[in-house]
């Protein structure tokens, strides 16, 4: 075979995931790129054997950190139409409320990361800065950083009280005033389209031929987005995904960037219009003997749960798609081509984890 295999990651110093890839290059140019997986794998989907139904909620949630609050929403939710259990209206709001705090989270910190594989060090750091002020929120209202365990069959384990959504909403208002300060840095900046721009281009076509989702499908021009199902209660809030056309490096953080607004409004929306009342019902039994397919839209796109049960406490299988798993497979079209030095920048670009992943 011509040209040189270069190994690509786990350990990285650029990638903040361990992902393999096995890259052909001649000269400085990438010929071909070969995913490679299984270096984190954890069996967790396996740990439905012998944990029953219930404690498969904090398991779930362990599949991801960034997107803990959105696994376990789907893992519930499927539970919910299995076993016919309606949540209260509270509760799907207050869902609405933690998910939306969950993206600005995680497109915070892969902003801070894409910054700093562009070399832009202070940027990264200023990013996190503002990102520190979501993190003292999930803390405050669900007692942790980062897996926050309020999600249970039936509705949520936590509350908010009218003091904790007006110190919400003040402290969104400084979110804001923060990332928005950075714009002109982030979406106009010489140096971030010279890195990004025209890289890692994929044509609407090709997007949706290779099955990407979530911000690199909405990113070369197609207008999906699982929120639009109207789970939990998306479906009383107004918002339209952010699409982009150009579908390279630059069109992918423009949606990612646009999102942050579009996430703040949904927690200011779902505040406007919480409802009073309990936030979760009595759940008596086990799941019938049947098999459910849930949906949600994570930062990084749709996650897919299947749910399989037998009557039992235990689940005969729990199957979980995430979204990264489904986006690897465009980097084998968008590397090729391109310079390795822009390699880091055109992988982060699809915002991987490989946690999710490698489950």
């Amino acid at each position: 075979m011509a040209g040189t295999i270069l190994p690509f990651g786990p350990q990285h110093p650029v990638l903040p995931e361990p992902l393999h890839l096995n890259l052909q290059i001649e000269d400085e140019i990438v010929v071909s790129a070969t995913p490679a997986f299984g270096y984190v794998h954890r069996g967790l989907e396996k740990l439905a054997d012998i944990r029953d139904f219930r404690q498969m909620i904090q398991v779930v949630e362990r599949v991801c950190g960034i997107c803990s609050m959105i696994h376990a929403l789907t893992y519930c939710q499927g539970l919910e139409e299995l076993m016919g259990i309606e949540p209260t209206p509270r509760a799907r709001f207050l869902r609405v409320i933690w998910s939306e705090l969950h993206r600005l989270h995680s497109h915070l910190l892969w902003l801070g990361l894409f910054a700093d594989a562009m070399g832009f060090e202070s940027l990264f750091m200023q990013l996190w800065k503002v990102r520190e002020r979501i993190m003292d929120i999930n803390e405050a209202t669900a007692g942790n950083r980062v897996i926050l365990s309020v999600n249970v069959i039936g509705g949520v384990r936590r509350d908010l009280d009218s003091g904790q959504t007006a110190w919400i909403l003040s402290e969104l208002a400084e979110v804001e005033k923060g990332f928005s300060a950075m714009s002109r840095t982030i979406l106009h900046d010489y140096t971030v389209q010279k890195r990004t721009r025209g890289k890692g281009a994929l044509s609407r076509s090709q997007a949706m031929e290779l099955g990407c989702v979530g911000p690199m499908l909405r990113a070369s021009g197609v207008s999906q987005d699982m929120r639009l199902l109207g789970y939990a209660a998306y479906g009383e809030l107004e918002f339209a995904p952010v699409v982009e056309q150009d579908g390279d490096c630059y069109a992918r953080c423009r949606v990612r960037f646009a999102e942050l607004g579009q996430s703040i409004g949904l927690i200011r929306q779902a505040i406007a219009k919480l409802p009073a009342g309990d936030t979760s019902v009595p759940v008596k039994g086990r799941p019938p003997a049947g098999e459910v397919v849930a949906r949600a839209e994570q930062p990084r796109g749709e996650c897919l749960y299947y749910i399989k049960a037998n009557g039992g406490k235990f689940l005969d299988r729990l199957r979980i798609r995430t979204p990264t798993f489904a986006n690897i497979p465009a980097l084998t079209v968008m590397l090729p081509g391109i310079e390795l030095a822009d390699v880091p920048v055109v992988l982060l670009s699809i915002d991987p984890c490989i946690s999710c992943t490698e489950r």
